[in-house]
């Protein structure tokens, strides 16, 4: 009967016919009938969604129809599994577009709680109610039937180029993001990554509309992603931005690239701390390292720009607090190695990428820009922990020569020198210890020098390096806090700004060279204008601190050398040594065969009879234990220590020799400015050799109770 009515042309009977069908559906059935079909329901009702009479009132009446009676199909037939599926596509390519028309309709933009919980504009007004409808049907859907609901979505917004000016779709996924269950929105991320790939050659508006609103759903989802998730959907951005590097439309794809990168700091913000470092070290994998057997073309130095900016990104999302689980050797060996590239700009980046992570106080802001006032500004500092202070013994040369040998390049802009100042004084402050500040005072020495001898530099990088060496001193001297230290810097810095005020960072060096060119050249500058090693160590020495560590030359290496593992003294002139460290331990005896096992041996023990084993071991037991009764003290121990000693004193004859070879014809195996005992002692230095005091004899393990 109710068929039959919504198969009449007047309105009213059909208005009628679904409130019957609505009653209905309300109605609990004991036992489902599995003959009922609504095939028909499904198609009248998505048609009366559509109704576009000229008549508003009817129009809405008519709508409000076909939404209840879609609400009424689906409160019927979803709660059985046994009843007609739902979940088809062709029921749900009917009920879904029938859904977002009306939603699309005069639609609210706002997710109000009184503009979707409203009885009465539930009544009065069919976008309310079918975005009520679209929540019910979301809200339903179970893991296997999403993609059923969101497939017609995404054609509907295909369909009707609603992409590019995307306010409906985001409110659209924002509605079914918050409609689904909680452990199925990531899903949801997952099926408009996929869409995104099918739709990879579209233009870049469109790919820019669907990224877009994908960044204002993926923070949500991404509580819910783990493992393999998190890595799938970095990956898949990444690919994305990848590709658009080679596209020629510039303009339109530098937007889709920003849309990229903020969507993957979105994602990445709502990530625990260790999955963020996983991803940048994931970025930091995809990024393009130069060959050098290899030209490097200029869509690599794009895809590293791009791919370092994302880099940047997700550090901004996260918080350091100790820096030896920020700076792993996985990423901080790379991020070094490609701070050495050839572009101004992607070295540009990888410095920002260091200020981001290594700053904890909120300092980065006052190091900026060089200032020589920078001490009377608020500087956050803090004592530093024992964790950091090993960092920077095993990392720190590696960054201090990342920032020496970024100096040397040519094609440095200000910004350059600028951030690689902003670095050195991020790394004195964050790691409060002295002896980092020393390194760091070595590193600015060395730096003033390599200015002084480099004459591939123009002037201007070469003062303007001056002028970096004067803040790193004048900060290091402040946060030192010793008085003979800080006069000293302030005599120089003085002197500077009467006689070369083109030293110290007031100067602006521009990158076009149209500042005032200097005087003097660096190679030409007086040592009074200049930092001085033996100045400064008699400045430490007045306050009674060491200056050894002071003293020691900052010895640069060659970038291709950066992050690798230093060699000890046993690699030098790649010298074998071969000593026998497990018979020099004390409670270890190394046991060895009395023959060659073989084969032959191994046959020749299975065809021997038993006895004749035990007795040649028997008799073996015999004579040791003779030995031991009637040999001497001394004997025993010469008798153990003799190969020993002769095996020893062989192998360090060998590498001495090897040694005073390579060395020039210098005696290395004494220190240095000690007496050669051998040429001034003669026989009794022989024989204190061969006649050590009681205390250094190793009496055999036989004698140790």
């Amino acid at each position: 009967m109710v068929q039959k009515l919504l198969e009449s042309s007047d309105y009213v009977l059909q208005l009628l016919a679904t409130q019957s069908f609505v009653k209905f559906t309300n109605i609990e059935e004991d036992t489902p009938s599995y003959h009922r079909r609504y095939d028909f329901f499904v198609s009248k009702f998505s048609s009366l969604c559509h109704c576009n009479m000229e008549d508003t009132e009817v129009r809405r009446k008519l709508r409000l129809a076909g939404l209840k009676g879609l609400q009424g199909v689906v409160r019927k037939t979803v709660s059985d599994d046994l009843q007609v599926n739902i979940w088809e596509k062709t029921h749900m390519d009917k009920i879904i577009p029938s859904l977002l028309y009306n939603m699309q309709d005069n639609r609210p933009l706002s997710l109000s709680a009184d503009a979707t919980d409203s009885s009465s504009s539930e009544e009065h007004n069919p976008a309310v109610l079918a975005e009520m409808c679209l929540r019910e049907v979301t809200g339903r859907a179970t893991f296997g039937n999403i993609k059923a609901v969101l497939q017609p979505v995404l054609k509907h917004l295909d369909n009707h180029e609603l992409w590019v000016d995307n306010k409906f779709a985001i409110h659209t996924l924002k509605v079914i993001v918050f409609s689904i269950k909680s452990q199925y929105t990531y899903d949801v991320v997952q099926i408009l990554l996929s869409h995104l790939d099918e739709h990879s050659k579209d233009q870049a508006c469109i790919r820019t509309g669907m990224v877009s609103a994908l960044s204002k759903i993926i923070s949500i989802a991404a509580g819910e992603a783990v493992g393999p998730s998190v890595v799938g959907t970095v990956n898949s951005l990444l690919t994305h931005l990848r590709h658009s590097v080679d596209s020629r439309s510039q303009d339109e794809e530098h937007r889709f690239q920003e849309a990229v990168i903020n969507t993957l700091g979105e994602f990445v913000q709502s990530l625990p701390d260790y999955q963020k470092i996983e991803t940048m070290m994931f970025i930091l994998s995809k990024v393009p390292v130069p060959d050098p057997d290899n030209a490097f073309r200029d869509g690599d130095v794009l895809v590293q720009n791009m791919l370092l900016k994302s880099l940047l990104k997700v550090g901004t999302k996260y918080t350091t607090v100790q820096l030896t689980a920020t700076f792993q050797g996985p990423f901080i060996e790379p991020l070094l190695r490609i701070s050495l590239a050839p572009d101004p700009v992607v070295r540009l980046i990888v410095q920002h990428i260091l200020h981001t992570l290594i700053d904890r106080r909120g300092n980065l802001e006052k190091f900026m820009k060089p200032d020589l006032n920078i001490v009377n500004s608020d500087i956050n500092i803090e004592k530093c922990s024992r964790q950091d202070v090993m960092f920077m013994k095993k990392s720190g040369q590696d960054l201090y020569m990342c920032v020496y040998n970024n100096l040397q390049f040519q094609n440095n802009r200000q910004e350059n020198i600028e951030a690689l100042l902003c670095t050195v004084c991020l790394l004195a402050v964050e790691v409060a210890n002295e002896d980092v500040w020393i390194d760091v005072i070595r590193l600015a020495l060395a730096i003033q020098e390599m200015a002084c001898i480099n004459n591939v530099l123009s002037e201007q990088r070469r003062c303007a390096i001056h002028a970096m060496v004067a803040c790193i001193m004048n900060l290091v001297g402040y946060l030192l806090a010793l008085p003979n230290v800080n006069q000293y810097v302030e005599q120089v810095i003085k002197l500077r700004q009467e006689d070369a005020p083109h030293l110290l960072p007031e100067i602006v060096i521009g990158d076009d060279g149209g500042s005032t060119t200097p005087p003097e050249t660096g190679s030409t500058l007086s040592e009074v204008l200049l930092f001085d090693r033996n100045a400064l160590a008699e400045a430490f020495r007045n306050h009674e601190h060491d200056v050894a560590r002071l003293q020691l030359p900052f010895v640069p290496r060659q970038s291709s050398e950066l992050v690798s593992v230093t060699r000890s003294i046993s690699d030098l002139n790649s010298i074998s040594v071969e000593v026998d460290s497990i018979n020099s331990s004390p409670g270890i005896v190394r046991k060895h065969p009395e023959e060659e096992i073989t084969v032959e041996s191994l046959k020749k023990m299975m065809a021997e009879p038993l006895d004749v084993n035990k007795e040649a071991e028997e008799a073996r037991r015999i004579q040791i234990v003779e030995k031991y009764r009637t040999a001497t003290f001394e004997e025993l121990i010469a008798e153990k220590s003799e190969a020993k000693m002769d095996q020893l004193q062989n192998k360090l004859n060998e590498i001495f020799g090897k040694l005073s070879a390579s060395g020039g014809g210098h005696d290395l195996g004494r220190t240095p400015g000690s007496p050669n005992p051998s040429a001034t002692k003669g026989d009794e230095y022989s024989k204190a050799t061969c006649a050590p005091p009681l205390y250094e004899i190793r009496f055999p393990d036989l004698f140790v109770f």
